[in-house]
Formats: C-alpha cells, sequence, structure tokens
C-alpha cells in the first residue's frame, strides 16, 4: 500500500514538473509586417500650374521719346508688323534733316578736294609742282573723303532712329501685359509691351524641393484644365537650376500640344505618374533609427535582422526608401523592442 501511494506522489509530481517547463518557454513575440512588393513605388503626385506662352518678349523702343500713339489693348491679338505705339519723330526728324544737310556740305567739300586734287596731278605729271604739294592735296581729299562717308552713316543713323520711332510685333501674338501710355516719356529699352507667341503654349508648376529628384526632362506628364475639363498630355522641357529664394520651389515648364479650347492664365492639374522599382514606400514606424543610419528589421527563416536603407522622401506617415528588393519581409511595427537574431512569429503566419 504504501509502494502505491509512494508511486502515485512521483508520477503527480513528474506530472507537475512537465507543466512547469511549458510555463517556462515564452513564444516568440508576434510581429507586424510588411512584404515588399514592386507596386508599392508607385506614386502619383499633383501640382497645380498656369498655362503660359512658352515665347514671351517686353518690347521696348529703341529711342528714348514721348508716346503719341498706342494702337493695341490688353489681350489684343496681332500680326507680325502691325504698328503696336507710335513715338513722337519730331526731335528725330530734325535730326534727320540735320545730318542730311551735313551730308550735303561734307559731299560739297569732298567735290572740292577731288577736283584739287585732279588738277595738282596733271601739274605734278608736267613736272610744274614738287611731289610734297600733290601729297598735301591727297591728304585733304582723303580727309574730305572721311568726312564725307562719316555724314553718310550718321544720316542713315538718323533715318534708322526716325523708324524706331514705331514699335511693331516680332511675331503673331496676343498683348499680354501694357507698361506704358499715350503721354508718358520713355527711355530707349524701356519695357512697354509684352507679347506672347500663342503658337507654342506651355503650364508653368512650382515642385517641392523634395519631390525635384523624381522630375526630370522629356519626362511625360498628365495634364488636366479645370475650366475645359480637357486631358493631354505634356512633356517637361525646363527645370529651374535653382529653387525660389522665397517659396523654396523650382519652376518646372512643361510643352503642351497644339489646342483651340486653351487659353492664357488657365488653371490646370499637373499629374505625375510613376516610381522607380528600387523606391518601397513604408510605414515611418518601420524605420529603426541609430545615429544618422535608417534600419529596418527583416524577418528571414523567423528571425530578424537588420538591414540598412536610404531615405529618399517623407510623405504623411510614409516614407520612401532605397535599399530593398522584392519579397523582403519588413517589420512595420515595434521596431524598437526587437534585438538582433531574436525569433519572432508574424501575423501574416
Amino acid at each position: 500500500m504504501k509502494k502505491k501511494f509512494l508511486s502515485g506522489v512521483l508520477a503527480v509530481s513528474l506530472l507537475l514538473v512537465g507543466c512547469d517547463d511549458e510555463v517556462q518557454t515564452p513564444k516568440p513575440p508576434l510581429v507586424k509586417v510588411q512584404q515588399i512588393k514592386l507596386s508599392n513605388a508607385a506614386q502619383e503626385e499633383n501640382y497645380s500650374g498656369v498655362v503660359r506662352g512658352r515665347y514671351e518678349t517686353n518690347l521696348s523702343f529703341q529711342v528714348s521719346g514721348k508716346i503719341i500713339s498706342r494702337d493695341v489693348q490688353s489681350g489684343s491679338l496681332v500680326r507680325a508688323g502691325d504698328v503696336l505705339m507710335t513715338l513722337d519723330p519730331k526731335d528725330i526728324v530734325e535730326q534727320s534733316r540735320s545730318a542730311e544737310a551735313q551730308v550735303a556740305a561734307t559731299q560739297a567739300q569732298l567735290q572740292l578736294a577731288k577736283s584739287n586734287l585732279d588738277r595738282y596731278s596733271e601739274l605734278f605729271k608736267a613736272e610744274a609742282i614738287a611731289a610734297v604739294v600733290l601729297d598735301q592735296y591727297k591728304t585733304q581729299y582723303d580727309a574730305a573723303k572721311a568726312a564725307y562717308d562719316a555724314a553718310v552713316a550718321q544720316a542713315q543713323q538718323s533715318q534708322n532712329a526716325l523708324e524706331y520711332t514705331t514699335l511693331t510685333a516680332n511675331a503673331d501674338g496676343v498683348i499680354s501685359e501694357i507698361q506704358a501710355e499715350v503721354g508718358q516719356v520713355v527711355a530707349a529699352g524701356q519695357s512697354v509691351l509684352t507679347l506672347v507667341q500663342i503658337g507654342e503654349l506651355e503650364v508653368v508648376a512650382n515642385i517641392p524641393e523634395n519631390k525635384i529628384d523624381a522630375v526630370q526632362i522629356g519626362q511625360r506628364v498628365s495634364i488636366t484644365f479645370w475650366a475645359t475639363g480637357d486631358e493631354v498630355s505634356g512633356t517637361i522641357r525646363e527645370i529651374a537650376p535653382m529653387a525660389d529664394s522665397a517659396a523654396r520651389t523650382f519652376t518646372v515648364k512643361i510643352s503642351l500640344p497644339p489646342m483651340q479650347s486653351v487659353q492664357l492664365g488657365m488653371t490646370a492639374n499637373v499629374i505625375m505618374r510613376g516610381g522607380s522599382p528600387s523606391a518601397i514606400i513604408l510605414p515611418l514606424s518601420a524605420i529603426y533609427q541609430t545615429g544618422n543610419a535608417a534600419q529596418v528589421w527583416l524577418v528571414e527563416g523567423g528571425k530578424v535582422q537588420l538591414k540598412k536603407v536610404e531615405v529618399t522622401a517623407f510623405d504623411n506617415n510614409n516614407v520612401q526608401v532605397r535599399g530593398l528588393k522584392a519579397g523582403d519581409v519588413v517589420v512595420v511595427a515595434g521596431v524598437h523592442k526587437l534585438r538582433d537574431g531574436q525569433e519572432v512569429r508574424t501575423d501574416k503566419q
């Protein structure tokens, strides 16, 4: 009887020991993970833009004077050669007359010098005068010829100045801005009108500095117009080399195909789609920061290990990183509670 009792106690003790072993062996922690897919890198960015003319010219007179007529209004359609503004030509006309009179005077001096040179050349041939005398008349003739040429050039310049009192359109387009009015005295080179050529239009958008690396010349983008609802494909043709000092954005110019419905100044929405296969979007909570290095926990064979990544952009609560490949399993929550080589269970198991 006593032996049976001892056997029973021993069996119960062994059972309790087995239960204690099960309690003392904890299960690996459960972690939330995300498997990397190339489709994670796809993005769509929207930016507002304005329709502008590719070629905008600030027109000005080549001479100074008082404006006496303006033949266009803001928004006027013009053709190449159309008269836009006119200056008072009275002073320039007088300068032109003075220059023409100077031409006549120097021409008379040249004719006299030529006659003297011809006469003394005959005397020299007859050995009636010395060579030094003939040289004097040659010099007088050369001086008269130079004075005449200078007077002719001055007269031509005055004639050009007279033509410059009329400002004409250099190309077909529309007048977008008027900076001077009738009665105003303007200096040579002062901008008085802005002409936008409507043959080629473009959309100008401002891209934030943290997004400009994803923009490239020649890149195709989608553009929608609020006024018409039209959607077209444009091509990025120019990216500003420097950010705006105040807004810290880069000006990007996008060429448009010929469109009848689009007008200057219309509002446009620029849609940039795509992404790099090497760029992956992860929750911000997946980043394990140590010093200046950004890392993530990869799950391989039921254990975690750190992997260094490069953070290329931030977007709300997400980050764009490089350094991972499709199929990698990344821990996206509780990253600061893990240690290298630790066994884990995933929510995907």
